[in-house]
């Protein structure tokens, strides 16, 4: 039911029948709304979705599934047909690696590759995340490629042919397309960032040294273009953005450039001139982006007789809408019976059917509470950092052989990506939580003096330390620094790498008194009417970029305590070569050969699970 209220607000009333799909997660709440911004030209956009294909199981409002995503965007197309205006659909890349649904299954992404290509996605790019190990560069090359039958886009990102082992583009450098009812012109690119973090068997052009090349300033002087795209797993207000821009506005000064980022999980909108914007849409299968543009030459008529017809009119607009079903419904005008399509209802079966399959509901314990990422500062008792460095670490991290010594260990905090909610501990939960495949490694008899300074180093407190790289920082929240230069506002400390970035509070409740849930508040380039969901704010605290526990220091209560000489100095091997350069930065000679496993064959994840089932017990 639906009831219309001023300011272009509407407010959805709970309904007693199933709204979500999957069925163990819950009812989305009830919340004003904003209507989407439709135009001329308009997009959907998913980035970092990071294998949250089932959704949010635990959280109300991004309940919906890719079976839900999927009868959204036919909805929408029908609409978009009806009305004779257009719809496309992006995707910029981290798809993998982050939730039970890819992490669990052997091999990974067994399921989520069939998952993913029910979706007909218009442009389509590869993320940092894609790269890191051969199996999941080849999976792209093999099958996520063809699967996107010539719209998977990779404008500087070259791949080992797994079959012959030739250097080949990964897919197509660029497409060029006409829209189906406006007859739009469009030349789409599909870029990544600058990363330096792949595996051998791929190799990534920088972005600088790409525009200069041939094949790409040919096709930027096409004159028969109506608006170029760029889609990108890419920071929208960085380096390797802003050469592309420049390199188009050298030759094309007034066609407009439509942007898709991502990586940095956040929901987020910036203007590079009166004809260029671009729109990020954030993590986790939370964010649905909206993006339209009217005033753009239609049918392929000549530039010269739109354009001061566009200039006059050209229009950019943007909407962040929250993934569960009260939005769909709404943004359709259509309610639970009407909204699903058949290949929706199929797919979000096929995501039921492999999650039973992997036993990703097989509960290891029950979290007494609530341990948050960045909704707690650090130290606390409700920060799941705090948990980790003052429970989980003292007794998971001893090597045998080595039991006794006293060990320091050092954890970089972007390894545990989600927080964890009061109730069912699960296998599912452990892969959102830690996802990634880390062991530890340690140096032997580190003095302590030099191993106690690390810290401090690492989280960047000595401004000497060579600067984190786009690979550590993905894993890493930024300096205090950068979230000084880009946020603002009241709320406590931003976390740029939170999917809650760019925050802004808004009334604790709408102009017509409805009690607003907690939620995103984003705050960007156009201002705070962005999201599609009016939210309470939700107050955000940075963390350092490693902690340090403590294993076997002798005791407070023992009179005779004293630090001790040497420590065996034991870290994540994800964060090695920057502790390393840590090392040496503090004039020790340390290097790769002084290192090993400890602990060998054991990940984190695993061991953070056992722990669970040892500590958590019981059922919820």
């Amino acid at each position: 039911m639906i009831l219309r209220i001023p300011s272009c607000l509407v407010f959805l009333t709970i309904v007693a029948f199933g709204w979500s799909t999957q069925p163990s997660a819950p009812e989305p709440l009830s919340a004003p709304l904003r209507e989407l911004p439709w135009g001329q030209l308009n997009f959907l956009h998913t980035t970092d979705t990071h294998g949250w294909h089932a959704g949010h199981l635990q959280e109300p409002s991004f309940t919906g599934d890719w079976g839900d995503y999927i009868s959204l965007a036919q909805r929408l197309h029908e609409k978009a047909d009806d009305e004779g205006r257009d719809l496309l659909l992006i995707d910029t890349g981290d798809r993998i690696e982050g939730n039970g649904l890819y992490d669990a299954s052997d091999p990974k992404g067994k399921y989520t590759l069939d998952i993913l290509k029910e979706q007909e996605i218009d442009v389509i790019c590869t993320g940092n995340h894609e790269l890191y190990h051969k199996s999941s560069s080849d999976n792209e090359y093999l099958s996520t490629v063809p699967n996107f039958h010539g719209n998977y886009l990779a404008s500087n990102l070259d791949i080992l042919d797994p079959r012959s082992g030739e250097r080949v583009p990964l897919a197509p450098r660029f497409k060029k397309f006409t829209t189906k009812n406006q007859g739009i012109r469009v030349l789409a690119f599909g870029f990544l960032f600058d990363f330096t973090g792949n595996a051998n068997n791929t190799i990534v052009e920088t972005v600088e040294k790409t525009v200069q090349q041939r094949w790409f300033l040919e096709a930027i002087h096409d004159r028969e273009v109506d608006l170029f795209l760029v889609a990108g797993h890419v920071l929208l207000d960085s380096p390797e953005y802003h050469s592309i821009f420049k390199a188009i506005r050298a030759v094309q000064w007034d066609t407009p450039i439509q942007f898709f980022g991502g990586h940095t999980h956040i929901r987020d909108y910036f203007k590079y001139d009166s004809k260029a914007y671009g729109l990020e849409s954030g993590r986790y299968m939370e964010t649905i982006g909206f993006m339209s543009i009217t005033g753009l030459p239609t049918g392929g008529q000549s530039r010269a007789r739109s354009l001061h017809a566009e200039s006059n009119s050209l229009k950019f607009s943007r909407r962040y809408i929250d993934n569960n079903l009260y939005s769909f419904h709404h943004h359709t005008a259509l309610n639970s019976t009407t909204f699903p399509t058949d290949h929706g209802r199929n797919v979000s079966a096929m995501i039921a059917s492999a999650r039973k399959d992997l036993k990703l509901d097989h509960q290891f314990g029950c979290a007494p509470q609530d341990l948050w990422t960045n909704r707690a500062p650090f130290p606390d008792k409700n920060s799941i950092f705090s948990w980790l460095q003052v429970q989980v670490l003292p007794d998971i991290v001893s090597e045998p052989s080595r039991k006794g010594i006293p060990r320091l260990v050092i954890v970089n905090t972007g390894g545990i990506r989600f927080d964890i909610f009061k109730g069912p501990f699960t296998i599912d939960t452990t892969y959102t939580v830690s996802p990634f495949t880390s062991g530890f490694r340690y140096i032997k008899d580190v003095p302590f003096q030099t191993a106690k300074r690390l810290k401090r180093i690492l989280n960047q407190e000595v401004p000497q330390l060579v600067e984190i790289p786009h690979e550590l920082a993905a894993h890493l929240p930024v300096s205090s620094k950068t979230q000084a230069a880009a946020f603002e506002g009241p709320v406590e400390n931003y976390d740029h790498y939170d999917g809650f970035a760019h925050q802004m509070p808004l009334s604790p409740s709408s102009d017509n008194g409805i009690p607003l849930i907690p939620g995103y508040t984003t705050h960007d380039a156009a201002g705070s009417d962005g999201d599609d969901t009016i939210h309470s704010p939700i107050k955000f605290y940075t963390v350092p970029n490693v902690i340090e526990s403590r294993v076997a220091f002798p005791t407070s209560e023992d009179e005779n305590a004293k630090e001790p000489e040497t420590v065996d100095l034991v870290y994540i091997d994800f964060i090695e070569r920057y502790l390393l350069l840590a090392l040496k930065f503090l004039g020790t000679d340390y290097d790769m050969g002084d290192t090993e496993a400890y602990m060998e064959g054991m990940e984190l994840t695993g061991l953070i699970s056992e722990w669970v089932e040892g500590n958590w017990k019981g059922d919820c």
